[in-house]
């Protein structure tokens, strides 16, 4: 498995810079935690760890790969780097192990017969076996957004990007979807989360950050950064949230 290095990475939509030098390294088996205010430039971080969003200066490094370069082909970066979003986008007319199945067959060309042990062995492990042929409008919030999960391990990615994946989720149902991030976490699996859910960072993430405009403000094991913020700003956003 390769780290993600991110180098004095800027990025702005007109005269709004969203990103104003990231420099942030993510080693294999990590789970980071991005914390901060809305507006505060996660979601556009993760964006362009996935190459969603073309960065406007600065480096991203997967490995030895430079995968910032402009013209660079992404898809093969975002076989490796799978994400995980707010909004479930399940296609409503498929079933769920064929919106699981769908990039598999598409871009590996893998057969339905191929995919299906692996698949079915997903939905298993995250608790679905009696759900893979029912379609998104017959699951819960919780078990969609696992499906969506499963979609995205289906690809057998070596880093996982979650943008608040539990936000749109009833309180009783957000539960069911962070288990499945402490299994990967038992796995190994490298992770980036931009997330709300303050007692899972200080419980399971390696490393928090805290944005604020843009920037990195602060950032360091959860017990120093939830326990001794070093920043008025951490702390000010902290005494809100905790």
């Amino acid at each position: 498995m390769d780290r993600l290095h991110m180098e004095n990475v800027q990025k702005a939509f007109g005269a709004n810079r969203v990103l104003d030098g990231i420099d942030l390294v993510i080693e294999p088996g990590q789970m980071v935690c991005l914390i901060g205010a809305s507006g505060s430039g996660k979601s556009t971080l993760l964006r362009c760890m996935n190459l969603l969003e073309p960065i406007d200066d600065g480096r991203i490094v997967l490995g030895a790969q430079d995968i910032s370069e402009p013209g660079l082909d992404p898809q093969p970066v975002r076989q490796r780097i799978g994400m995980v979003f707010q909004s479930y986008n399940l296609f409503p007319h498929m079933s769920a192990i064929e919106n699981v199945m769908l990039a598999p067959r598409r871009i590996k060309s893998l057969s339905r017969d191929a995919l299906r042990p692996e698949v079915t062995a997903l939905f298993e492990r995250f608790g679905l076996a009696d759900r893979m042929e029912h379609y998104p409008d017959q699951l819960s919030g919780g078990q969609q957004q696992r499906v969506a999960i499963i979609r995205a391990l289906a690809m057998r990615p070596e880093i996982m990007l979650f943008d608040e994946i539990t936000s749109a989720l009833d309180p009783e149902l957000v539960a069911e979807v962070l288990d499945v991030l402490r299994s990967l976490r038992d796995d190994g699996m490298t992770m980036v989360l931009a997330t709300h859910e303050m007692g899972f960072a200080r419980e399971l993430a390696d490393v928090v950050c805290f944005l604020d405009q843009g920037r990195i403000l602060e950032m360091g094991p959860p017990e120093q950064l939830f326990g001794a913020p070093k920043e008025a700003r951490t702390k000010a956003f902290l005494s809100r949230v905790l």
